[in-house]
């Protein structure tokens, strides 16, 4: 990484030392620029230069540089287009049409193969990119280091970044076997923030880009968005910067406050750094798009694709159903007669359109969640089950801890026990999303057209402190109201999500809980590929890891795995 520049504090002879470049410093300003201050009062910001006579020189030019550099007319905008959204009257809602989702028990073997097939030939042609959603630091994980960086403690070490590099590669092979000739490439966009752009850069060229061609990887920063109060002003602060050691030095710049734009941004960061054009320019027509804390994540999915491809729409979502009718879950829903998908948060539904049942499915009739939670508390029931029946080893072993009776009331050695099939306590939102590059062109202009942002109520760093303010964020479904069409895959949690979110110590979705979701799945795949296994500490506390390189979803390891013996844990690669 780039070692920091440290600056403990402004000069009033740092005009006469010149710039970071060597070039001289404009002369000290004693009065902000005149086109500066009209400019702010024309949009009722101009509180920004309050403290301007306590300033130094050095502090002054970099506030009039920092407002410069401003969009002050787009920012205007945005933030009296998202308070003014608050609270406006929205369209009934409905549920989302079966025709619009392929349901895991309705989905056939043919089907599967078919979509499967579809995916590898329009990968094979260049067709697919994979963008990941890559801004986030891995501060709740203990690190400053981005989230994609972390290695979560499997057999082999690898970070999330390198897995997820491995499965590319190995899409890239499965393309080229089915074409029957030559290589195949997939080009990975990597989306990063301010915070992670250059240590994610620096990480992947200390790992030779884990395998891939450097040129295939392109990164791109998301923006930032002032943090302003709940009147639309803008926050102002005097930011920290990290030195060597973790020292955490006061830099004396005074500023307006801002946050990254959230993992919707990306639409604009894509439009912005014409990568929606160079996109076309290579031939892409389809972009996966995914969050990198998901330890499980199907990168390039082939079936998905297949699926995408084949129903002919412009967005996809991967979903899974709610697990009971009260789970705080968001869904997709239909917003207004004919009207688009969306998602809305579970507050919106009332307990009667939650309760509700499709009587020819037997299904809830709002039920298809793009919200995913994950349950440590399910986990340890199961633990402390599996402790006392070999039976119920076994049963939890094949199949995931994920698959036991609804509201089965257990009692053993005295202990009684209530747990549910695929129970869940806690939120994570993921991102497994599918769109076409024309449909991604569209969203980013029709996005920045309406100008709404969701206003996150958060604690701001100030001059004054911490205080409450608004952080102004997209995300990533925001792009589903806008999309002529769309279709939902649903997938098992147990197969495709493994959340990386919180430290290990924490009750819920750690490396430590993530590590073991990916054990106990390539487990399965081993057994099944005639494999047997052999370990020392009880088996719902380990198992084996199969490298990426060997397979994608559990194909193709028989040759590796029958009638050989494995001693967990262990990693299986070539």
């Amino acid at each position: 990484m780039r070692e920091p520049t440290m600056v403990v504090g402004a000069d009033s002879n740092a005009a006469a030392a010149g710039g970071a470049d060597g070039s001289p410093l404009p002369p000290p300003m004693s009065s902000p620029p005149q086109a500066v201050v009209e400019r702010l009062k024309d949009y009722g910001q101009e509180h920004v230069f309050g403290l301007w006579d306590e300033l130094s020189p050095d502090e002054r030019l970099h506030l009039v540089k920092d407002i410069q550099s401003l969009d002050l007319s787009r920012i205007d905008r945005i933030i009296r287009c998202s308070l003014r959204s608050q609270g406006l009257p929205v369209a009934a809602i409905e549920p989302v049409p079966e025709s619009c989702v392929s349901s895991v028990e309705e989905r056939t073997m043919e089907e599967r193969e078919r979509w499967w097939k579809m995916g590898l030939k329009a990968i094979s042609e260049g067709k697919l990119a994979v963008l990941l959603l890559s801004g986030g630091q891995g501060t709740r994980l203990g690190s400053s280091d981005p989230k994609g960086c972390f290695n979560i403690g499997l057999p082999s070490g690898k970070s999330l970044f390198q897995l997820q590099a491995e499965r590319i590669l190995c899409v890239q092979r499965l393309a080229a076997q089915a074409k029957n000739e030559g290589s195949v490439t997939i080009h990975w966009y990597v989306m990063t923030s301010p915070f992670t752009d250059d240590a994610t850069r620096k990480f992947f060229e200390s790992h030779k880009y884990f395998g891939l061609e450097a040129d295939q990887v392109t990164f791109f920063q998301q923006g930032t968005q002032p943090c302003i109060s709940k009147d639309g002003r803008y926050i102002m602060e005097t930011p920290f910067k990290n030195i060597l050691g973790g020292v955490k030095v006061l830099k004396q710049f005074y500023l307006v406050a801002k946050s990254p734009d959230g993992n919707g941004g990306v639409y604009t960061a894509l439009k912005s750094s014409r990568l929606l054009e160079d996109m076309a320019a290579r031939g892409i027509k389809y972009v996966d798009c995914y969050g990198v804390d998901n330890a499980l994540v199907r990168v390039a999915d082939p079936t998905f694709l297949g699926y995408f491809i084949d129903k002919g729409v412009a967005a996809a979502a991967k979903v899974v159903k709610k697990a009971y009718p009260q789970e705080k879950v968001g869904v997709f829903v239909r917003r207004g007669k004919g009207g688009p998908l969306t998602v809305v948060e579970y507050s919106e539904l009332d307990s009667s359109l939650a309760s509700a049942v499709n009587q020819q499915t037997g299904r809830l009739r709002f039920c298809w969640s793009n919200v995913w939670f994950f349950s440590s508390i399910l986990i340890k029931c199961c633990l402390l089950l599996t402790k006392y029946s070999a039976f119920w080893t076994q049963y939890a072993a094949s199949s995931g801890f994920l698959e036991a009776f609804i509201c089965e009331n257990v009692s053993m050695s005295g202990c009684r026990l209530r747990f549910y099939r695929k129970l869940t306590m806690i939120a994570n939102l993921v991102c497994l999303h599918m769109f076409t590059l024309d449909f991604l062109s569209q969203v980013a202009d029709d996005l920045e057209k309406d100008g709404i942002y969701h206003l996150a109520e958060k604690k701001v760093p100030s001059i004054h402190g911490y205080t409450m303010g608004l952080k102004l964020e997209q995300f990533v479904f925001d792009a589903f109201p806008y999309a002529p069409s769309t279709a939902l895959f649903e997938v098992l949690r147990e197969e495709e999500f493994a959340p990386v979110k919180n430290a290990n110590g924490s009750n819920y979705d750690t490396p430590d809980s993530a590590r073991l979701l990916v054990l106990r799945l390539h487990t399965r795949w081993v057994v099944a590929a005639g494999g047997f296994l052999t370990h020392s500490v009880p088996l719902y506390a380990t198992g084996v890891e199969v490298s990426p390189l060997c397979s994608y979803t559990g194909e193709n390891l028989e040759s590796i795995c029958r009638g050989r013996t494995f001693h967990a844990p262990c990693e299986i690669a070539f």
